[in-house]
């Protein structure tokens, strides 16, 4: 991930969490930079589907041929230390789903 990227997602994640407001993110990313909580398709899940999808168009599939997919795993990750920072208590529930718990 380019290093552009990355501060984005950590200005982002900054922003939010200096005005207290909690937010849920779609990239994991920005759960591990100091956002509340991402929840969506694991990015090596997503570029694995691509790939496949770059495969079938290099030997002959025409791009209209191909069915839409959607992402075949979700990830769910949530940022207890900002939880905690915006005073907001997660279910227990809810942190035996998620996929990782940042403390």
């Amino acid at each position: 991930m380019g290093i552009v990227l990355v501060a984005s997602f950590a200005a982002n994640a900054d922003g939010t969490g200096r005005h207290a407001i909690p937010a849920i993110y779609q990239s994991r990313q920005f759960a591990d930079v100091g956002g509340l909580m991402s929840l969506g398709g694991g990015v090596l899940d997503l570029n694995q589907q691509a790939g496949i999808y770059v495969g079938k168009i290099l030997r002959g599939t025409k791009p209209a041929d191909l069915p839409i997919q959607q992402s075949t795993k979700v990830e769910l990750v949530i940022n207890l230390k900002t939880a905690t920072t915006l005073g907001i208590t997660v279910p227990p529930s809810l942190l035996t789903r998620a996929d990782e718990v940042i403390e």
